[in-house]
């Protein structure tokens, strides 16, 4: 049994060394633990094929743009049993299916669903800042959807659409990645509540900010080089991330 230490713990430095390290460990805790890597890509998988489906048949294609943007903001959903395999092999446990899915199910009724739902809130309204987006600089274009009108995003007003959407898609994700990064992981391994966790993990991607953003930003292009294959290569990059994201708090933890 894990006890659970009170409160959240000094954020320290956090190197280069460490990122290095926390993807070797990472990659590690999936080769020993595979399914439930799996599990977690094959739930994002299966999202992003709902999320696509839907776009194309409403007709409304041109919003897989702003939802390709925005499907990585729902990562920290993903990485919570992933976080749990890696808490679980570090204090030794056994790798126990009901256990670890159990783990997540008792986060239900404590911290993590109210730091789920800023995720959520953050994702809908970049939706709604994306149509805003789209409105503005391509709200009186002729088009049908992404396939049919591609010609569309390569006129002026298409470039700086994907220009001002890019960027301000950037800042909905660094916001979000600098309240979650460290926020998830810490809510499993010690009893806090989320606001203190989400404070905690802001301070702490603001003291490593040049590393921490580059970092995010990696994650980033990874994902979405991962999406380019029918998302397959989710299966790849989720498990990775998610158990090193794990290793990185407790690198930042051990450093204060």
């Amino acid at each position: 049994m894990i006890i659970k230490e009170q409160g959240a713990p000094e954020l320290g430095q956090v190197t280069f060394f460490d990122i290095k390290a926390a993807i070797y460990k990472g990659w590690y805790d999936m080769r020993r633990a595979p399914a439930y890597g799996v599990i977690v890509a094959s739930i994002c998988v299966a999202f992003g094929f709902l999320l696509g489906w839907i776009t194309m048949a409403t007709g409304k294609s041109y919003w897989l743009v702003f939802a390709a943007v925005g499907f990585p903001l729902f990562g920290p959903f993903t990485a919570v049993a992933l976080y749990e395999v890696s808490h679980r092999l570090d204090y030794g446990l056994p790798l126990v299916f009901s256990e670890i899915f159990g783990v997540v199910r008792h986060q239900a009724a404590r911290q993590l669903p109210s730091l789920c739902v800023i995720i959520l809130m953050v994702f809908l309204f970049w939706f709604f800042i994306a149509h805003m987006i789209f409105a503005l600089f391509l709200g009186l274009s002729t088009m049908t959807n992404v396939s049919s009108s591609l010609e569309v995003y390569f006129t002026a007003d298409g470039l700086t659409m994907l220009a001002v959407g890019t960027a301000v898609g950037g800042l909905f994700a660094l916001l979000l990645f600098m309240i979650t990064v460290f926020a998830m992981p810490m809510l499993l391994d010690r009893e806090v509540d989320f606001v203190t966790a989400m404070i905690a993990s802001f301070i702490a991607v603001k003291s490593n900010l040049v590393l921490m953003v580059l970092w995010g930003a990696f994650i980033a292009i990874c994902t979405f080089a991962a999406m380019v294959p029918a998302f397959l290569g989710l299966y790849l990059v989720l498990p990775l991330f998610g158990h090193a994201s794990w290793h990185l708090y407790r690198a930042s933890e051990a450093r204060a």
